[in-house]
């Protein structure tokens, strides 16, 4: 029997997809990821990008506190075990994660730790193909796997991954271990940019990193990283090490010249990539529309509908701008009504 809805993903949109669906009677099944060694280092596990941050300062209801008693109160205690302790200033993003994944379960969410590997979305009911070698059939589906923070692939950057190393300015440029300190930007797009004119406002000084000798953004972008006193346009340089220790975390990164090969250190507290973003797509083998940088393509204003009737996308696999938490819970919110109101279109 085919299932009324589901969802592939676990991150934000993923889970208020299900929140929706289980108060709307939809039982609805989430894959929300294998854990595999293979999803760990595309930062695809389980719980989505949002649980591989730390501190959360800017997600609406969770003001900094010690929400510790809140945690073992509503959290499945095996569940509580296995995560960090809580640090009281507030939620973090796996706990975050966390509070999502067990609300949608409260509501009656079925989940399955697993991926789905292949889709046939030809005819109805859809099929979905896990990467057990289950087939699930479905009415509808919500695609809410996300997009990976593309990074520069240095062992360094890993190990320094939320000490330091992040890939949202937005997210983590305002922590308390940023302000009024220096920090690097890697990248030369509109992106870089915006990341650098916003850790402006809190940095000491922005030093942004591109290799070449003129930046990839617009030029009213690239202007406004030249005009502000507070970046500097780090030339014909690439980043090959970066710095830190076990106590501090960032303290800075190597560059090397393209120009000469030449290298030196720079000191920094935050090292921030913004070399673009991959969507979490490629299980779909090109069977829905996406635009030019490989997201998915909303068909309607302000619906969640993708150019296959019955299927919608929710999140950062549908959005290349915004990028952020609240967003993505928003739009799958959208994506669970939508499908709602298709399923009772069709009498199912």
């Amino acid at each position: 029997m085919a299932e009324h809805v589901v969802i592939i993903g676990s991150g934000p949109a993923g889970w208020t997809s299900a929140i929706y669906a289980s108060r709307a009677s939809l039982n609805p099944l989430v894959f929300e990821g294998a854990i595999t060694e293979e999803n760990r280092m595309r930062g695809t596990l389980p719980l989505g990008q949002l649980a591989l941050t730390t501190e959360v300062e800017n997600y609406p209801g969770f003001p900094a506190g010690d929400l510790e008693g809140y945690l073992d109160n509503s959290l499945d205690s095996t569940r509580r075990m296995m995560m960090a302790p809580h640090q009281k200033e507030g939620v973090s993003g796996p706990e975050l994660m966390e509070l999502m994944r067990q609300q949608a379960i409260n509501f009656g969410t079925r989940v399955k730790t697993d991926d789905i590997v292949d889709v046939d979305l030809d005819s109805t009911p859809f099929k979905l193909t896990s990467l057990s070698g289950e087939v699930t059939e479905a009415h509808t589906v919500i695609i809410a796997t996300g997009a990976s923070a593309n990074y520069l692939g240095l062992d360094s950057e890993e190990r320094f991954k939320n000490r330091g190393v992040s890939a949202c300015a937005v997210c983590d440029g305002a922590l308390p271990r940023f302000r009024d300190k220096p920090m690097i930007v890697v990248g030369g797009g509109d992106s870089a940019v915006e990341e650098a004119d916003y850790l402006s406002k809190f940095a000491s000084q922005v030093h942004l990193i591109h290799r070449r000798d003129e930046l990839r953004a617009s030029k009213i972008m690239a202007q406004r990283a030249i005009d502000n006193e507070k970046i500097t346009i780090e030339w014909n340089s690439v980043v090959t090490e970066v710095l830190g220790n076990d106590d501090e975390g960032v303290t800075g990164a190597t560059l090397e010249s393209t120009s000469d090969g030449s290298s030196r250190d720079m000191d920094a507290s935050g090292f921030f990539v913004a070399i673009g973003h991959t969507p979490n797509t490629g299980f779909l083998n090109g069977k829905l529309d996406m635009n030019e940088k490989g997201y998915i393509t909303w068909t309607q204003p302000h619906r969640t509908n993708t150019s296959i009737e019955g299927v919608f996308a929710a999140g950062d696999v549908a959005d290349d701008y915004y990028r952020q938490a609240i967003t993505a819970a928003g739009t799958g919110c959208q994506a669970a009504l939508d499908a709602e109101r298709y399923l009772a279109s069709k009498g199912l």
